[in-house]
């Protein structure tokens, strides 16, 4: 190491992705490992997202399973996540891919049982992993024994207050109740037989509760305990800005605030409860709240209220340096009044993978732009995922990698025939769905269904061309996207500078992001079309990809540094 700081080159490397093969054996920075910490672990922690039906099949029906989870349990462990959360694993139809939860203390069978997710609970914590499961709370399914009873019951029963049922408008009750619009396409409100309306902000198949009611909310608070119990560290809370509801059920109208059913004052004493129930636990919350208004973001992250929440403006931006800039300023400014540490993202099971965004024209993400056909460049895409990967995973405050992008994988085609996702249908056809990012696991090049299961055809079909994204591949490739990821979250596991804590922008060219953490570190990101200098450090930890001849840091590519 030089007396003094001085720029180095990126080191060379026989794949796109590179650490400092100097680094002495004990590092001067290093700390000790996230597994050490227990009260805030959340917050700088690397949380890892199982869409459980595609992870892995243990016993060969073609769907994802716990048995299959707790097999690959060993990936999680090896690639270095703090916690791991799971997208619904209750009984259900799976009309919207769980979030149809016909019973909250019950596991589906086409995962397996409770018995077995209370193994899966234990034998992650042996390996320094927690759990996180997904509460639904604004609607059930229509199989759900609350909802089949408020059918049977008919009007003006004590069951039917549970949800929102109403008469209808027009001279014989033949119009909806309002005109409030759909979280997916289509109606909001579906009639039945006996004549009365009822409320569904998603599809007919999932009835919204009334959270007006007592009883839901005492249902819900037993939900939370009963999984608290079996050893989950948190929940993960679906919709979170939606359960209450304007009681008149006013018109919605655009620009008028507030919103009939978004963001209603009534929910922060919901939450405050929760929170009561989960500090007796030990356990925390991430709650799904979009919306635009930082302000009233913040409020849910007050001291009582929610632990964190996601960053969808994160998620959604562009490829676009002044525009990330301006966003984690935000994030950060946002997050600052009510001491919460930020949530970094780039994909989860509703979004377009980051590898086929960050390969288009337009690589922003909006539901409402989501089409068929939309060309993509995805070595482009791959090198952007990789540069992005270092970029968030230096950023202050606690990362989700949804599954499947420490491969590098890209958004599928699914053929018509085999689109499952409700938001296809929907939109009349338009809209591709989210299917293409919940395709089935590689996990062994070469074999059937690339070792997702041992038997039938996996739920989805994987493309033809996926050997190379299999684990077993990247395993053995220095510089595959998965030995990246390995990489990263093994320094930011025990080398000083990285998780929570402030953040300070550096010098730097017209496309670059560069900024300083603690203890020396730095992240340099450049996405300017032409390569830049690198400031002066006297080691570099790991980059996404080599420098160029000079020394310079390629465009669309990342580096940390210390200095």
């Amino acid at each position: 190491m030089p007396s003094s700081p001085a720029r180095l080159p990126c080191p060379a490397a026989s794949g796109p992705a590179t650490k400092n093969p100097d680094l002495p054996r004990k590092d001067p920075h290093v700390a000790a490992p996230h597994s050490h910490r227990t009260d805030d672990w959340w917050r700088d922690a690397v949380i890892y997202q199982v869409y459980p039906r595609s992870f892995a099949d243990g016993d060969g029906d073609g769907t994802g399973d716990l048995a299959g989870v707790r097999a690959r349990l060993p990936h999680l462990a090896e690639l270095g996540v703090d916690a791991v959360w799971f997208t619904p694993w209750y009984l259900s139809p799976l009309v919207d891919g769980g979030y149809d939860v016909a019973d909250y203390r019950t596991i589906d069978p086409a995962f397996g049982t409770l018995a077995e997710a209370e193994k899966l609970i234990a034998e992650a914590r042996e390996l320094g992993i927690r759990v996180i499961v997904d509460i639904v709370p604004n609607h059930v399914s229509d199989q759900h024994a609350w909802f089949r009873a408020a059918l049977a019951a008919g009007p003006g029963s004590p069951e039917r207050e549970l949800f929102h049922f109403r008469p209808g408008r027009g001279e014989n009750g033949e119009l909806p109740p309002n005109t409030w619009p759909s979280q997916f396409s289509g109606k909001t409100w579906t009639r039945v037989p006996d004549g009365e309306w009822y409320l569904h902000l998603f599809t007919p198949e999932q009835p919204d509760l009334n959270w007006a009611h007592p009883a839901v909310r005492q249902e819900h608070e037993d939900v939370l305990r009963f999984w608290f119990e079996r050893g989950v560290a948190g929940v993960r809370i679906d919709s979170a800005a939606l359960l209450a509801k304007d009681p008149a059920l006013a018109d919605f109208v655009e620009g008028v605030d507030p919103h009939p059913y978004i963001d209603q004052d009534e929910l922060h004493d919901i939450y405050r409860s929760w929170r009561a129930i989960a500090d007796e636990y030990g356990g925390v919350f991430v709650g799904e709240v979009w919306l635009p208004d930082s302000e009233r973001f913040a409020r849910y992250l007050r001291p009582d209220e929610l632990h964190t929440a996601f960053n969808f403006s994160f998620l959604s931006c562009p490829w676009e340096a002044d525009r990330l800039r301006r966003t984690i300023d935000d994030t950060l400014a946002e997050h600052a009044p009510v001491g919460a540490p930020a949530t970094w993202v780039l994909c989860n099971h509703d979004v377009t993978r980051t590898v086929t965004r960050y390969g288009r024209a337009d690589t922003g993400f909006d539901f409402a732009t989501k089409a068929f056909g939309t060309p993509t460049d995805l070595a482009l895409g791959t090198r952007r995922a990789r540069a992005a990967a270092l970029l968030t995973l230096a950023l202050p405050g606690s990362v989700y990698v949804y599954q499947g992008e420490e491969l590098g994988l890209p958004e599928a085609d699914i053929p018509l025939d085999r689109i499952q996702d409700p938001m296809h249908a929907r939109s009349g056809g338009t809209d591709p769905g989210r299917d293409g990012c919940r395709v089935p696991l590689p996990w062994t090049a070469g074999a059937p269904s690339y070792g997702f299961g041992p038997g039938a055809e996996p739920w989805l079909p994987q493309p033809l061309d996926w050997d190379d994204y299999a684990v077993d591949r990247q395993r053995a490739d220095g510089g595959s996207m998965l030995t990246l990821y390995r990489e990263a979250l093994r320094l930011r596991r025990t080398a000083e500078g990285f998780g929570d804590g402030p953040l300070t922008w550096l010098p730097a060219d017209p496309g670059v992001l560069a900024f300083a953490r603690t203890e020396g570190l730095v992240c340099v990101v450049n996405l300017g079309e032409t390569p830049t200098e690198l400031p002066p450090h006297a080691r570099v930890l790991l980059s996404s990809g080599p420098c160029d001849a000079d020394g310079r840091l390629p465009t669309d590519t990342a580096v940390w540094l210390r200095t």
